[in-house]
């Protein structure tokens, strides 16, 4: 049996700090529900007391069925005992089975930063971690800048670690903080501290300063370390964190080292990886290892022939195993398989062979030309797929809409913006024209359109839109370029969905996003068309 090894995300604390990123309630959630459908050991949340966001997330933190769900913070300030640290009081209130407390394992930090002794320090830890166990929690340290302070000061990293690890630390982490370290210093230091702490017990946070998270975090998995700790994308500050998604194939498949992530699963990481960009409003890198849409693309000529003979010519894995595919300039044979196999997710079944699969590759791989995205808008793929399969009725009909926006002086003399939009839309054999205003232009449509058609379908009364986003697909175009809309929609507390429109004009790529979504609502249903 392969030896485990326990994985543990860090994106929504340590990819928070990503320039540009600035994660909502709803994002931790939705991201923290991803995550634990994948089967990662640890999501950690965020840091209590540091800002509302975390602190309105762990008041009600997600309800998860693999990953045990963490808090972050600091050991105890100097001067301050664990029963009177305003930060460890925060850790405590935190609704979290886990908690993963930083401190300084470089002793320059400790003269420098901190201005106490070694000792004082190591109190520091071992009061903490103490003090987490007393509490009921699963207790965690991450040695900030390990690596530097062993080859700094060996005798006092080392001794940081220990006394966590014997004050009850369920895992011990060695980060290398600044990224600065290479794979050779990682393997031999960590095989070192493997002495001292049982490698079941001990884990691994790199960062890519250097261009090497995952091959740091890959050497001290290789010297004996168990955990592994990283962010989707590999998000982070500066460089980013080593990157989940590629960490995750590289383990198993590669080294051969069981996670709590089994093989079916691991065919969603191109879908869980596009997702998440998408949610961050980001085109998706073509070349990211494992995931990208380059990864097992294959130029027409000798490639193309070997390919066609043996894809293990030039390939490293089998790409569906990580739930990418094949691209052959030559043959459109991986376009196929893979819309079927997405038709096969949605419940929808065709013959390889029937003319309406080949004619529904072509018309997604034009939409995507044209810039639609359906990795993170699979309602609108399956309303597509079932639209061509002729199994989506004609649940209303757009005939005409505009919107107005008016910013002017109020009564009481504040400056405000007010969107007004008039619908005319069929009904069956009705035809209804409906005016509404709403907090800007999309919802003022989401408005007028429901107005004329809940009477006619009520189901849509539970229905709301949680998350509009647009994003620019020629940038270079200026205002004249090509907007992408992703609209989120959910329907009671459990259900939700996503949709996509592309127009030259923002407001129509809105109404085709928010039509998918009421048809999709409606579909989902099982309501008959009028």
């Amino acid at each position: 049996m392969s030896e485990r090894v326990y994985l543990f995300d860090t994106t929504l604390r340590d990819g928070a700090q990503t320039q540009g990123i600035d994660f909502s309630v709803a994002d931790k959630l939705a991201i923290a529900a991803e995550l634990d459908r994948l089967g990662v050991d640890y999501i950690e949340g965020g840091w209590p007391g540091a800002n509302p966001t975390d602190d309105r997330l762990f008041a009600n933190p997600p309800k998860l069925a693999n990953a045990t769900f963490t808090a972050f913070g600091m050991t105890r300030r100097p001067g301050r005992s664990v029963a009177n640290d305003p930060g460890l009081a925060a850790m405590w209130q935190a609704k979290a089975p886990a908690v993963c407390l930083v401190g300084k394992t470089w002793d320059f930090h400790v003269r420098v930063a901190l201005g106490i002794s070694k000792e004082e320090n190591l109190a520091l830890i071992s009061d903490s971690i103490a003090e987490a166990v007393a509490q009921g929690r699963e207790a965690l340290f991450d040695c900030e800048h390990f690596f530097d302070g062993y080859k700094a000061d060996p005798e006092h990293a080392l001794a940081c670690a220990v006394a966590a690890y014997e004050a009850g630390a369920r895992w011990v982490v060695l980060c290398d903080t600044n990224g600065g370290s290479l794979p050779d210093e990682i393997e031999a230091i960590t095989r070192e501290v493997t002495v001292h702490i049982p490698g079941d017990h001990l884990g691994i946070h790199t960062h890519n300063d250097t261009g090497n998270a995952i091959a740091n975090t890959l050497a001290a998995v290789r010297a004996g370390a168990r955990h592994v700790q990283g962010t989707l994308n590999g998000l982070g500050e500066r460089c980013g964190n080593a990157d989940l998604i590629a960490l995750i194939p590289a383990l198993t498949m590669k080294m051969g080292f069981e996670t709590g992530i089994p093989a079916e699963r691991l065919a969603g990481l191109t879908k869980l990886s596009h997702w998440f960009d998408e949610r961050l409003n980001r085109a998706p890198d073509p070349r990211r290892p494992y995931v990208g849409a380059h990864a097992f693309a294959h130029k027409g000529g000798l490639h193309a022939s070997a390919i066609a003979k043996d894809p293990r010519c030039y390939e490293h894995i089998e790409p569906k195993t990580v739930g990418n595919r094949r691209t052959v300039v030559v043959s459109d044979q991986a376009g196929r398989s893979n819309i079927l196999h997405r038709l096969e997710e949605i419940g929808l079944t065709i013959d390889p062979h029937d003319p309406r699969a080949e004619q529904l590759v072509d018309l997604v791989k034009r939409r995507e030309f044209e810039g639609y995205a359906y990795d993170g808008a699979e309602a609108s793929f399956e309303l597509l797929a079932r639209r061509m399969l002729g199994q989506v009725p004609i649940y209303f009909e757009l005939l005409r809409f505009s919107v107005t926006d008016e910013r002017r002086f109020n009564a009481r003399g504040e400056l405000v913006t007010e969107s007004e939009a008039t619908v005319k839309v069929r009904v069956g054999n009705a035809v209804h024209h409906t005016v509404a205003e709403g907090n800007g232009p999309v919802n003022a449509i989401d408005r007028a359109l429901r107005k004329a058609v809940e009477p006619t379908y009520p189901a849509l009364q539970h229905m709301r839109l949680v998350d509009f986003r647009v994003r620019i697909l020629k940038e270079s175009d200026a205002s004249g370029a090509m907007p992408r809309v992703l609209i989120e929609s959910a329907n009671g507390h459990d259900e939700r969905w996503s949709t996509v429109g592309v127009s030259t004009n923002i407001i129509d790529a809105s109404f085709d996003a928010l039509g998918d979504s009421l048809t999709y609502c409606l579909l989902r249903n099982g309501v008959s068309a009028v």
